[in-house]
């Protein structure tokens, strides 16, 4: 493990894990330096909000890691966690989440871009609402469109449909589909509390909570770990939509990626709805 100092005297204002496996590295680049922009403007905002990222490495950061030296200076502390092989993206995160040491601890996918002033509405909504426990943004495509990326609790023929199906099939289901992601309530303007599940692309928690959560379930590989994080949050804090915090997201769905995802999200599934409930239809 590689690791700048980190600021001393209080905790930090915020820290981020982020996990790879074999990542891009120029997207893993622009994502590090949307969360630098961001930061900067949160200290214009308050004097002293030191940052720690920690990069966890489950396989092939090697390429990118001079970049990362780019990062590093005497606010913005940077932690590389690596040699424990690939063990999962919640297991990942859990390796840093048990190593913060600060207010709030964002989890961020390595193909996040963040707007200037996400941190700031963040930080701003949280002193406003102190029941909220973790915040979820508004997320935009490639296009800048608004991905529905909140959910209700799935039903197993929602998440064949949605993940699975061809696009004139999934057609058929629009209705359905619009209700699952929760489009009745889900917009560019509006806050709305407590919905059921929401990505794992980008979750800001208060970290005594995530804490008290003990973070991911390790019994997920990838897939579903973000669904169970969300709803064991419900049981102690507030989870809310807050479209004011802008974020554009690059990944793709497990049809996409081959065989090997489609095997580990039928695994993850099944491990999710044996804990919380099959729902078939």
């Amino acid at each position: 493990m590689n690791a700048s100092s980190a600021p001393s005297g209080e905790p930090n204002v915020l820290s981020v894990s982020v996990v790879v496996y074999q990542p891009d590295p120029a997207q893993l680049v622009r994502t590090l330096e949307s969360l630098r922009t961001a930061c900067d403007a949160l200290e214009l905002r308050r004097s002293n909000a030191p940052m720690e990222l920690f990069v966890v490495d489950n396989g092939g950061l090697s390429e990118v890691d001079a970049d990362l030296g780019k990062l590093r200076r005497d606010d913005f502390a940077v932690t590389i966690i690596s040699g424990h092989g690939n063990v999962g993206y919640g297991r990942g995160h859990n390796l840093a989440i048990e190593r913060a040491k600060s207010r709030f601890h964002l989890v961020l996918n390595p193909d996040i871009d963040i707007d200037r002033s996400a941190l700031v509405q963040a930080f701003d909504f949280f002193d406003a609402h102190p029941e909220a426990g973790l915040l979820t943004p508004r997320v935009g495509d490639d296009k800048g469109d608004l991905q529905y990326l909140c959910r209700r609790y799935p039903t197993l023929l929602d998440l064949l449909i949605r993940g699975f199906m061809p696009g004139r099939i999934r057609e058929l289901f629009s209705a359905r589909l619009a209700f699952y992601e929760m489009r009745d309530l889900i917009n560019e303007r509006d806050v709305v509390w407590d919905p059921p599940i929401v990505s794992g692309c980008f979750m800001l928690f208060r970290t005594n909570l995530l804490k008290t959560l003990t973070g991911f379930d390790p019994r997920y590989f990838l897939y579903f770990e973000d669904y169970d994080l969300s709803l064991r949050t419900h049981e102690l804090a507030r989870v809310v939509y807050a479209p004011a915090v802008r974020v554009l997201h690059h990944g793709g769905g497990a049809a996409r990626k081959g065989a090997a995802h489609i095997r580990m999200f039928a695994t993850s599934a099944c491990k999710f709805f044996n804990r919380f409930g099959w729902k078939w239809l």
